[in-house]
């Protein structure tokens, strides 16, 4: 049973030193080979792989490279170089990634900025065909997400069409279940060098999510509140979120609402590998919330990490939430956790009769989110790395604090809040499991210890 419980906050430290994100330029000709071996398989000539600011995390992990303020399309053939094409901007900012040697670079003036200026260059169709793309070709292009009909594209119309008129409309298919689909998808998991860079936005995350809480009172303004966060340059993964006051729409910002006593709050910070969200009510302490549906809903998700590990299905991780929490009150409607990568949702291994298995090297968001009209609702979002024996030698040879960090915060969540942790799991944040839900008492908890 859930109990309400006075600590402080714990303390785990983090990466003495930045991590970065990017792979080695022989990691990043390893992942064009694996795209090459993937499209043998299915007989595709050509993968086209679009990418822009929002859409960028295809392209940063086959490249190294995120587009910033313009599209950008990679194409790969069987055999050669790559070629990227690219607007104005960007082929300024391709050196960036160590792969940039590796690649053919042609710039595309029409992926630049509006009325800037448009040098000479080839049409789309021109390089298409100069790459030999004609009716004997098959084409994967991956913009976003996959969709029931293979033949629904999401690169825009003047890619897609042209595409389609130098191979023939049958001829381009989506592929972006190469890099997304929960099962097989080459962005499902991670490497031990970008486990450190999640590890490192993590904490970023949770540190700065404990001094917003902290700085929770009465009249404080939203916008100030989130100057707690101490952003520091590292790209968001979403927009920053904080709801509190009038301010009660999904996903919104911080409009300039003040904390209102016996209100409502939520804040969400979010860096690419990390999303940590919490929310709960501005009191000292409500018990019918805790006894009707913060307390409920922690002995859900305790429940929900004892799936948490390598070899289980999703629908395990699904059942345990739903089987638990009523539809009629607690209404959770989206997966019962998701992948997080670079962009804040991959995909979800997690539904309903999902069969699919949990795998080493990926990053579960403990991302379940109930809603009712009189509770509103409770959160404990963080990030967790599913790592193997093998996946944790690797990171301990790149970094041994990370183990154990990891170690002090699966031992926190256990002996403290007696959640179930698997020792497969690497907690990435500095507060896993932690539920706060009065905000004006933060060191009042939720535990089952």
């Amino acid at each position: 049973m859930t109990r309400v419980i006075e600590i402080d906050w714990p303390e785990f430290g983090g990466p003495a030193q930045p991590p970065g994100w990017r792979e080695t330029a022989a990691e990043y000709s390893r992942r064009i080979e694996t795209a090459r071996a993937w499209m043998r398989a299915r007989g595709i000539t050509h993968f086209a792989v679009y990418g822009d600011r929002e859409h960028f995390a295809n392209l940063a992990w086959l490249i190294g490279f995120d587009p910033r303020f313009e599209e950008a399309l990679l194409l790969i053939a069987r055999d050669g170089d790559p070629l990227l094409l690219a607007g104005n901007e960007c082929l300024g900012y391709i050196p960036a990634s160590p792969m940039a040697v590796n690649l053919r670079l042609q710039l595309f003036p029409y992926f630049s900025l509006p009325s800037q200026p448009v040098r000479p260059h080839s049409t789309l169709l021109d390089t298409f065909r100069q790459e030999g793309i004609d009716a004997h070709s098959r084409i994967g292009l991956a913009g976003w997400k996959p969709y029931p009909d293979p033949q629904w594209l999401d690169a825009p119309s003047y890619i897609a069409d042209q595409l389609r008129f130098a191979a023939g409309f049958e001829n381009v298919m989506n592929a972006a279940s190469f890099f997304v689909d929960p099962e097989t998808g080459v962005r499902t998991t991670i490497t031990a060098r970008e486990a450190l860079f999640f590890e490192w936005t993590n904490t970023l995350a949770t540190e700065g999510m404990k001094r917003v809480i902290r700085a929770v009172k009465p009249g404080a303004m939203d916008y100030d509140l989130l100057e707690q966060a101490r952003y520091n340059g590292v790209p968001l993964g979403c927009h920053m979120t904080l709801k509190c006051g009038a301010n009660r729409v999904s996903l919104a910002s911080a409009r300039g609402e003040r904390i209102e006593r016996g209100g409502r709050f939520s804040c969400g910070i979010s860096y690419w590998g990390a999303n940590c969200c919490r929310c709960g009510w501005v009191l000292e302490d409500w018990p019918e919330y805790i006894r009707e549906f913060a307390g409920p809903y922690f002995e859900a998700m305790a429940a929900w990490f004892y799936h948490l590990r390598p070899g289980t299905p999703g629908a395990a991780l699904h059942d345990a939430v739903h089987s638990r929490l009523a539809d009629d009150r607690f209404n959770v409607f989206l997966n019962a956790g998701h992948l997080i990568g670079l962009d804040e949702w991959v995909s979800s291994p997690v539904f309903k009769d999902s069969t699919i298995p949990l795998r080493s090297g990926m990053v579960m968001q403990a991302d379940v989110i109930p809603s009712n009209p009189v509770y509103y609702s409770t959160r404990m979002e963080d990030g967790y790395l599913l790592a193997d024996a093998r996946l944790a030698a690797e990171i301990e040879a790149l970094d041994p604090s990370f183990i154990d960090r990891a170690a002090r915060r699966r031992d926190f969540m256990r002996s403290v809040l007696g959640l179930p942790v698997h020792s497969s799991i690497c907690p990435l944040g500095n507060i896993p499991g932690l539920i706060a839900p009065f905000i004006l008492a933060p060191n009042r908890v939720l535990t089952l210890a």
